[in-house]
């Protein structure tokens, strides 16, 4: 019954513009922000971790324009997964640094897209995968209806979907042997803690994957990191690139981890109010550490 109210939702909101996805969005996000709510409570505690320095004011202000940021992202996945290629194509407004996508596909060791939870991460590879062969993780959602919405709609410009069990984890350095993308999003806290390690994410020990360095330092395939900027008023995105540092690539895989949350920190700081401040991304601590949520 959830799943089908869902996409009800959905293709009432898939027939909306863009501006009115977005504005209906930040509603749904004030309303968050004025009513106590366990997604607000965690913002606000990563927020007032992640910025010790900020003055409470300001941090109660990103916090509130995150919600509506919050809002915005839920609403305007209506329509990013249901687009046509052209319409699809006429949302993104500027594009900054692709070239180092071109000149990194051609050095034939394929490529791995990092995507932190931040801004439009779901128009991220939708772009690439009209542009670039893709291979992409999968997490099934509990409900399968809706599941098979999802699959199709982020396959549908040509991505390549797969599980992250061994076998998808097979096909990702495959592709990358291929020469060809693999996207993975660095800030999600590993199910297992045999494939995480504790790095410091704004000066917080933070549950870091160890897949993408595993990636990178085996294949030596470059590492691109990308964010869609959601524009005001419902204008469209800025899809920004930017390099990864050469030691993601290197031999030591904690300061290769390190160096993977540094550059996700230097995203985020770039665009805060646009981060996914609502995920419990400190909740697995050290043994003997202070617990946050």
């Amino acid at each position: 019954m959830r799943a089908l109210l869902l996409k009800s939702l959905f293709r009432v909101l898939s027939r909306l513009p863009l501006r009115a996805t977005h504005a209906l969005g930040a509603a749904i996000g004030w309303l968050f922000a004025v009513i106590p709510n366990k997604r607000r409570r965690t913002a606000e505690i990563n927020l007032k971790l992640c910025f010790p320095e900020m003055q409470e004011y300001a941090r109660a202000r990103l916090a509130r324009r995150h919600l509506m940021e919050f809002g915005k992202a839920f609403t305007e996945t209506a329509v990013l997964w249901t687009r046509n290629a052209e319409e699809f194509g006429q949302l993104v407004r500027k594009v900054s640094g692709e070239e180092l996508i071109k000149n990194a596909m051609r050095h034939g060791k394929g490529l791995i897209l990092a995507m932190p939870h931040l801004g439009a991460w779901e128009l991220v590879s939708l772009y690439c995968s009209r542009r670039y062969p893709l291979t992409t993780m999968y997490r099934t959602p509990p409900m399968s209806a809706f599941g098979h919405m999802m699959r199709a709609a982020r396959e549908r410009f040509g991505a390549r979907l797969v599980s992250g069990e061994k076998n998808g984890i097979r096909a990702l350095y495959r592709a990358l042997e291929n020469g060809e993308m693999v996207a993975i999003l660095p800030d999600q806290v590993p199910a297992s803690r045999s494939g995480a390690v504790h790095a410091p994410f704004f000066g917080i020990p933070a549950s870091t994957m160890v897949l993408l360095s595993r990636l990178a330092m085996k294949t030596q395939a470059p590492v691109v990191f990308a964010y869609a900027e959601r524009l005001p008023r419902g204008q469209g995105y800025h899809v920004h690139f930017l390099m990864g540092q050469a030691g993601i690539n290197g031999r030591d895989l904690e300061r290769s981890v390190a160096l993977v949350n540094a550059m996700v920190e230097h995203c985020v700081r770039a665009l805060p109010e646009q981060y996914q401040w609502v995920y419990k991304r400190f909740r697995n601590q050290p043994k003997g550490a202070k617990a946050y949520y």
